[in-house]
């Protein structure tokens, strides 16, 4: 038993060290963004880091120095004490590294500018940022700021929110065009989509499947199944129009993330099963979703 739990909490341990070494990352790429793609064509970032930056601008119209690191720790710390009594101390903890990495490697590193053209650096620009929000979601983390906001509302209502969260950046954006300039706003906004179509498209935490499960070994795999998922299943007998035998259909809905594991489990158990997947758009009943560690 002893050996069990050296053996958990090594693993823990692990995934501990990967998702700081995934949060960091993320503060670098974000940074090497904002200041390569995004700074040098005048747009303006996402979330309150993208706050930050129009306090300082505001600030620069007259003239007052408002420093950028500084307000982004400003900023995101009460959302972060907030957050944090309602989704994990691990997950603050995370998130707050994130946003005080960025901070401090916005006052440390110089990156080399790479492009001069306009919409290299929107497409570009949004990609790598959003990246940079991928990264920390991975590691069961966040950005801070509406990210903090978009996590904690999504993981008390099971829907993904990222839509709401452009719609505040638009808005943030308008108030940017408002003191700065349009078109530049527009820019940023073009840009914003970019980003959040690939956190939407790498990020899959909200989504569900429904895998479809043919075999002869219904009790087993139900009985490994619901020994690792806390998930429903349903079990039906069926005819095989080819074998002319019969068989079970299992029919269950998860996250898309699981969907890979939980057809391993399945094979494991019945290697000549056959495993049908498809996307779930509408769901209503009881869905366990893990929680954010």
């Amino acid at each position: 038993m002893k050996e069990r739990l050296l053996s958990y909490q090594e693993k823990q341990w692990v995934r501990f060290i990967i998702s700081l070494c995934l949060v960091v990352l993320s503060a670098l790429i974000q940074t090497y963004a904002l200041q390569v793609l995004l700074k040098p064509a005048g747009l303006l970032s996402s979330g309150f880091t993208g706050l930050a930056i129009l306090i300082n601008h505001i600030g620069a119209l007259n003239n007052i120095n408002i420093s950028i690191s500084l307000m982004i720790v400003l900023l995101n710390l009460p959302v972060a004490i907030l957050c944090g009594k309602s989704i994990s101390f691990k997950f603050t903890v995370l998130s707050s590294l994130q946003f005080v990495c960025v901070s401090i490697f916005l006052s440390i590193f110089r990156f080399k500018i790479l492009f001069n053209d306009m919409m290299l650096n929107i497409i570009i620009g949004g990609a790598v940022y959003g990246f940079g929000i991928v990264c920390a979601l991975y590691a069961n983390a966040s950005t801070g700021g509406t990210d903090f906001i978009a996590l904690y509302v999504s993981n008390k209502t099971g829907k993904s929110i990222w839509f709401y969260v452009f719609v505040y950046n638009c808005i943030l954006l308008c108030v940017f065009g408002f003191v700065s300039s349009w078109k530049m706003a527009c820019y940023s906004i073009i840009m914003q989509f970019v980003s959040t179509k690939v956190i939407d498209s790498l990020y899959h935490r909200y989504d569900r499947s429904t895998i479809q499960i043919t075999s002869t070994k219904p009790e087993e795999i139900v009985k490994k199944y619901t020994q690792k998922y806390r998930h429903g299943i349903s079990v039906w007998q069926s005819y095989g129009g080819y074998s002319h035998q019969q068989n079970f259909m299992l029919n269950t809905v998860v996250s898309t993330l699981e969907v890979k594991e939980i057809a391993q489990l399945i094979l494991s158990v019945d290697p000549h099963a056959i495993i049908n997947v498809y996307r779930t758009d509408d769901f209503y009943g009881g869905f366990y979703r893990k929680p954010i560690d």
